[in-house]
């Protein structure tokens, strides 16, 4: 299995995702319809049906979501392309933007690459940053269990043209990234890759070496890391092997104690499936040591799926804040007003998930609340999708949110994954808004006193990420600018990243640093 890539060049940095394999999945407009013309006629599109499952190489053996055969049948690379344009056009959400090509010159994942608007956001970014595919395969596991090839550190680089930087932003506990033979803490900054520069080298081999190893594409791979921990003066060389690494999503929950009263700290870095039981057991942890006031470090929490952000915001609220209100609402495009293209059901409001949805816990069960009347909440430009829909709709219900940290990634969008031939595709179906009807923060939510804010306003300070200290620990700059704040609502001079507000420069590399992950955790994601 491949990981998504980080090109380090001498120019921009991007990223790549070269996934393969197979699985089952779903359709808005499945079922079978027989073979359709193929000819192109611009704006002129049969169902998605007529082309659903026709695929260049049908997949063989047994559907491990339905124990039964795969629908495919044989078809063609065309054949896939047709149900690509026609399946886009009518559920993208700005489909009247997609210049109609002819799909048959095209490869399928160039010409997807190709379904998708080329407008700008106000502050003159690419409207649509969000569009992509996984193997079907790789999507399952990812989604379900969170285990992934690599070592167990993130890395978030911070800058991505020579003279690069790149550090550890956190670890995962029992991973080969804390073995004592690696050691590895937040904030040691990686000089040295299989022996190529990681900082100054801009060589086509050194990015492919770079990329190699920072990223490897499956368990068993060794690479050697030359690195400087924090607040040391030398160097240490370091050879891990890749693992499937379990992701933890609720990592570090703790209290604090404050002469105003007991303060939780919880630190969610995945809206995965197994977060459901790990966010129940964070949240009874926290509410049996009577705090009285959180914060929420979703810095590196760059989505998935939405269930589980409604599920956290009401433990946050309780129901006496989110009785009967709208967590979010999905609106999609203007050919499906009022009945959900997808699950064929109609467009009523996601109220708050006061009971679970059996992602890692039976469903129907009671969730715990801490009936907190507001939030503190630490971001950065990882802070995307799913993750900004809690921001967004317990603002939407008048829990008070003070952010601390950087301006956010700016999603309001969702997808429903969509199987075809093996290859899941997510395009942009909808938007979300909260109970007062606000979404538009597609530069981001910024706090207050950000500088040359782009973003929709947060009460908050702006505050740069801060390597020097672990996740947690009181006087880490975030954190620390947080519990002053709720002491003296005072905010330290304004250090946060936001957004340059050209198309010109390049949002990728903010001071903050971006951390890499796969491409499905930075999105807002709805089961069926």
């Amino acid at each position: 299995m491949s990981r998504i890539k980080l090109l380090l060049s001498t120019v921009l940095a991007g990223v790549m995702s070269g996934l393969a394999g197979c699985g089952g999945g779903g359709g808005s407009d499945g079922g079978g319809g027989g073979i359709a013309p193929a000819g192109w006629v611009a704006g002129v599109f049969n169902p998605a049906s007529s082309y659903v499952a026709q695929c260049a190489a049908p997949r063989g053996g047994t559907n491990p979501n339905t124990g039964g055969p795969f629908p495919d049948v044989q078809g063609s690379v065309l054949t896939e392309n047709n149900w690509l344009r026609s399946w886009s056009n009518d559920l993208y959400l700005w489909y009247s933007e997609i210049v109609d090509r002819d799909p048959a010159p095209y490869a399928n994942l160039a010409y997807f690459d190709l379904l998708k608007t080329s407008g700008m956001t106000p502050s003159g970014r690419p409207k649509d940053r969000f569009h992509f595919h996984l193997a079907t395969s790789d999507w399952e596991q990812l989604a379900q269990s969170g285990v992934a090839p690599g070592y167990g550190a993130t890395w978030a680089v911070v800058a991505a043209t020579p003279p690069r930087q790149i550090v550890v932003a956190y670890t995962e506990p029992g991973s080969p990234a804390v073995a004592p033979a690696a050691n590895l803490v937040r904030g040691a900054v990686v000089l040295q890759v299989d022996g190529f520069n990681a900082v100054d080298d801009g060589s086509r081999a050194a990015v492919d070496a770079l990329n190699a190893g920072l990223f490897p594409d499956q368990a068993g791979e060794s690479h050697m890391f030359t690195v400087q921990d924090p607040g040391s003066a030398t160097t240490r060389v370091v050879t891990m092997t890749s693992v499937n690494v379990l992701s933890m999503p609720v990592p570090t929950v703790k209290t604090i104690a404050t002469p105003s009263g007991t303060v939780g700290y919880m630190l969610f870095n995945d809206h995965l499936a197994m977060a459901e039981e790990a966010l129940m057991l964070a949240v009874d942890q926290l509410k049996a040591a009577g705090v009285s006031d959180l914060v929420l470090d979703i810095r590196y929490n760059s989505g998935g799926y939405l269930e589980i952000a409604s599920e956290l915001a009401y433990m946050i609220a309780g129901s006496a804040q989110t009785a009967g209100k709208t967590f979010e609402l999905a609106t999609f495009n203007s050919k499906h007003p009022t009945i959900d293209p997808v699950n064929r059901t109609r467009i009523v409001p996601e109220p708050f998930q006061s009971t679970t949805d059996g992602f890692s816990v039976p469903a129907g069960k009671r969730l715990p609340t801490l009936d907190l009347p507001r939030v503190f909440v630490l971001t950065g430009p990882d802070t995307c999708s799913a993750s900004e829909s809690i921001i967004n709709a317990l603002e939407g219900i008048d829990v008070r949110v003070i952010q601390i940290g950087s301006t956010t990634c700016g999603k309001p969008y969702g997808f429903y994954p969509q199987d075809n031939c093996g290859t899941t595709y997510f395009t942009v179906e909808f938007k979300g808004v909260n109970a007062k009807g606000f979404g538009d923060y597609t530069d981001g939510f910024s706090p207050a006193n950000t500088v040359n804010n782009p973003g929709a306003v947060v009460t908050g300070c702006s505050v740069g990420d801060d390597f020097t200290r672990a996740l947690g620990d009181p006087v880490e700059g975030r954190l620390a600018a947080a519990l002053t704040y709720r002491q003296t609502t005072q905010c330290p001079a304004a250090s946060g990243f936001a957004p340059p507000g050209t198309a010109a420069l390049s949002f990728e590399e903010p001071l903050d640093g971006i951390v890499y992950k796969p491409e499905w955790l930075r999105n807002r994601i709805m089961r069926r």
